[in-house]
């Protein structure tokens, strides 16, 4: 075949091609115009619907999580699921009504209209209405408060025979015992209500700041108590005793502590008061009145909730990130229900003297440089308090009314404090309404009150009896007979201690009240 020939058969042959890549072409770009197509589609889905679809379907909360829940600020809660968001509300509105704030209850079940148009909230709307027409008026007048002071986690460390051992035996509660004192109150009907429910500060018709009687409404056979907590510091002494460490924020925003354990591991978990009521009144929220929880009183003198905020640990390389943290945990006690009050920096003996001819223990130079320094080193980091509770129960007078002549509880009143608590463990308990301020005694159920209660034969001298019997409270594991001993729990001391610690077990200021009433 010559050049020119195979010339020719190559031009046919690319002539041939041409004409049937031209037939496709069509076909071809229908194909391209499709898949173009199809992208598009499928970027606008992506883009522009998927990304507004509603969230995953919420879990709803269990009836005793539900009031802590974060909720949307009216409605229902956000979810996909109506019937789930019906039943969260439905259960945040039961632990609401569980704790007799029918009024708040209510109102939550009718915040969203249609929601209120659901059988199941009228029904529950209609059981609230009528258990809050049921309630009547509890007796504010008396009304007992009872204390305690860090309970011991671990009594083979806190009552090993040791200088301390004394001590922890006679004002320091188990954690056995508080746990049985809680099922004792509960069961006799007991419900916790904060000290500003029993009385409050108002105005009277000329705008001068007067006090007047709360209005607690419980269920009938219902009785209230106020409950509070000492010295929640964690003093250096203690370490390795058998108690927990600090306060901390646990990781459901509630309080709770941390223990070291013997492998110098710290644990997280209901190692104090704080956290055990916590868990008491999740499991039974009708044991908090409208969520009242305990008042937890601070010293200053070594720091606050287990942080060494003195300013004596300025020098700490912690200290202000101690200060920073409990400034948080003091909000956090707040936010849950918890009040906070003064027990003074120091732990003096602040009020009046057992000792012939001498007015108050300690001078007034001792006395106002502590008020102040609590003011700068305690108040600073968890805000202003109104109450005040007596280190040793030692009041700034005795049983007769506040006076204006008083330049101590004037000094006092100067700072903010409105309500002042001392002990008597003498009767189940003992208010008195000033014009401008609520004194309340307090009753210490430690292992010297428990002790003399269960070793008592009279039962008229039983000062735990309207409680409690404390035989069925009393831990066996703690050493016998129970003596007081109280000068390892106190910073310092000036003048002599009432016999047998008065201001803890029969304080006299409170103990002669009877005659006031």
């Amino acid at each position: 075949m010559s050049r020119t020939d195979f010339r020719r058969r190559q031009a046919r042959r690319h002539r041939r091609k041409l004409v049937g890549l031209s037939r496709h072409l069509p076909t071809i770009f229908a194909v391209i115009l499709i898949l173009a197509l199809l992208g598009a589609g499928i970027f606008a889905l992506t883009r522009f619907v998927l990304k507004r679809q509603p969230p995953r379907p919420a879990v709803a909360a269990s009836p005793s999580d539900a009031a802590s829940q974060p909720q949307p600020s009216g409605g229902l809660p956000v979810s996909a699921n109506p019937a789930d968001s019906l039943e969260s509300l439905l259960s945040q509105a039961a632990f609401l009504a569980a704790g007799y704030d029918y009024d708040k209850a209510i109102s939550l079940l009718k915040e969203d209209a249609s929601a209120a148009e659901e059988p199941a909230v009228a029904e529950a709307i209609s059981s609230y209405e009528a258990a809050k027409a049921a309630l009547v008026p509890a007796d504010v007048k008396n009304v007992p408060h009872v204390f305690f002071h860090s309970l011991i986690m671990d009594t083979a460390k806190a009552f090993d025979g040791d200088s301390r051992t004394p001590g922890y035996n006679s004002v320091m509660t188990t954690k056995d015992e508080f746990l049985k004192i809680l099922d004792a109150l509960y069961n006799d009907g007991y419900v916790l209500v904060r000290i500003h429910d029993i009385a409050y500060e108002t105005t009277d018709e000329n705008g001068n700041p007067v006090f007047t009687w709360g209005n607690i409404l419980l269920p009938e056979g219902k009785k209230p108590i106020v409950m509070s907590q000492d010295d929640v510091c964690y003093y250096s002494y203690m370490k390795d005793d058998g108690f927990a460490s600090r306060i901390i924020i646990g990781n459901d925003g509630k309080p709770t502590c941390e223990m070291t354990l013997d492998d110098g591991t710290v644990s997280t978990g209901s190692y104090d008061l704080i956290p055990i009521l916590e868990d008491f009144i999740k499991e039974h929220p009708d044991f908090s009145y409208k969520g009242a929880r305990a008042i937890i009183a601070l010293t200053g003198y070594e720091g606050i909730l287990g942080y060494r905020t003195a300013a004596s640990y300025s020098d700490s390389p912690t200290y202000e990130s101690d200060r920073e943290q409990a400034a948080k945990v003091a909000q956090c006690l707040r936010d849950n229900g918890w009040e906070l009050a003064s027990h003074s920096w120091g732990h003096l003996w602040m009020g009046v003297s057992s000792v012939p001819g001498q007015t108050y223990q300690i001078s007034d130079e001792r006395f106002y440089a502590d008020t102040d320094k609590w003011e700068t080193e305690v108040e600073s980091l968890i805000g202003p308090t109104d109450i005040y509770i007596f280190p040793n129960g030692n009041d700034v007078a005795d049983w007769k009314p506040y006076s204006d002549e008083n330049y101590r509880y004037q000094y006092l009143r100067s700072k903010g404090f409105r309500y002042f608590c001392n002990v008597d463990a003498s009767k189940p308990s003992w208010i008195q309404k000033g014009p401008d301020y609520l004194r309340m005694a307090r009753r210490n159920l430690d292992g010297y009150r428990l002790y003399q209660d269960m070793i008592q034969t009279d039962p008229s001298k039983k000062r735990l009896a309207d409680l409690f019997d404390a035989s069925q409270i009393f831990d066996s594991s703690r050493p016998t007979p129970v003596t007081w001993s109280y000068d390892h729990t106190q910073n310092e001391t000036s003048g002599a201690a009432p016999s047998q610690a008065t201001a803890q077990s029969e304080n006299t200021a409170a103990a002669q009240a009877a005659a006031s009433q």
